[in-house]
């Protein structure tokens, strides 16, 4: 049985998850500060957790960020903050995902299920590579013909969802959607942004180019026997 973690100081609230996610067959801890929160994290060893944003004692950015030291366990916010910024902030100091409050239940178990499938796939292939790229999932670190390249968060999770899908034409829409998982009110330049990013490390210095541009379409990571039409 796949454990969550609830912190939030609303116990309505808390009442709620819990009783939603025990029908929906899961075990849940509850917390309803940020220190305690924290500890139960560190200790209990969940499969997921629901992170209110504004908690007494520690927030759930501070907590994020600590946990995130030796922990990649998924981390969904829940605030009753739904400005860009915070969610920017929020996913840059480690959370999986942002649902801002009030929230569908339904929404909010899907999205649960998505994430506890992708942190299946990454503990079920810890190493991905192609074309002289290697991702060590377990411990983030990424290597292009023996070189170390640093990438932050953001590119990281990019890279990890272009390499699963090599091969395969990628719209923005749906990079947006995989790897920013949530609404970012339609700005889907920031994929072209991060994008450039990941080519500056690890196309520029190195060859063939594994990251192309679909006319049309948006973004493929192609290995380099692969030939697909209408690229470049």
């Amino acid at each position: 049985m796949q454990k969550i973690l609830v912190v939030e100081d609303e116990r309505q609230i808390v009442r709620f998850l819990e009783l939603e996610l025990k029908h929906e067959g899961y075990e849940v801890e509850t917390a309803f500060d940020g220190l305690t929160g924290l500890e139960a994290a560190e200790t209990g060893k969940p499969d997921l957790i629901l992170l209110d944003l504004m908690l007494p004692g520690m927030s759930g950015l501070e907590v994020c960020r600590r946990l995130r030291q030796n922990s990649e366990v998924p981390v969904i916010m829940l605030t009753a903050r739904d400005g860009t910024a915070d969610k920017v902030l929020g996913l840059d100091w480690g959370a999986t995902d942002y649902v801002t409050k009030p929230f569908v239940i339904e929404e909010l178990l899907a999205r649960i299920r998505a994430a506890l499938r992708r942190s299946a796939v990454s503990q079920a292939a810890p190493e991905l590579s192609a074309g002289g790229l290697s991702m060590d999932l377990a411990g983030r670190t990424v290597e292009r013909d023996g070189e170390s390249i640093e990438l932050t968060r953001k590119e990281f999770d990019l890279l990890h969802y272009l390499i699963v899908n090599r091969g395969i034409a990628l719209t923005r829409d749906q990079i947006l959607s995989n790897v920013w998982s949530y609404d970012f009110a339609g700005e889907t330049k920031i994929v072209d942004v991060y994008i450039r990013y990941l080519r500056n490390k690890i196309d520029d210095r190195h060859e063939p180019k594994l990251i192309h541009t679909v006319r049309g379409v948006g973004y493929m990571l192609k290995e380099p026997e692969e030939e697909k039409a209408g690229q470049i």
